[in-house]
């Protein structure tokens, strides 16, 4: 009995985000992808907060919260003000960048 082999159609990363969430410019792939950058700004804090040897009690004291939000905002940056985020690495020592990137399209007043 002869075996078929299947082949297997390689994509890159890009192109399987186009198919499964959607192309650039769709709301849910531009979701997915802002989602994507509050999960990762949530790992930086704490890959900075563990470089520095702080606890999150100790980092809540610097910035006047309670642990119970240092670790929310390490695992959901979701919900959080851009004052807080500049609070947090300001007391880690550490810089943070943020762009605005304008996009394109026709822009009008009304």
């Amino acid at each position: 009995m002869e075996t078929k082999k299947k082949k297997m159609k390689m994509m890159t990363l890009d192109q399987m985000k186009d198919v499964h969430i959607g192309e650039i410019g769709t709301n849910d792939r531009d979701k997915y992808e802002f989602d994507l950058r509050l999960d990762i700004l949530g790992e930086m804090i704490k890959s900075v907060r563990k470089e520095r040897h702080l606890t999150q009690e100790q980092l809540g004291e610097l910035i006047g919260v309670q642990k119970a939000q240092i670790s929310k905002l390490e695992r959901n940056a979701k919900n959080v003000t851009i004052e807080t985020i500049l609070k947090v690495f300001r007391a880690l020592k550490a810089n943070i960048k943020f762009s605005v990137v304008m996009n394109d399209s026709e822009f009008k007043v009304a």
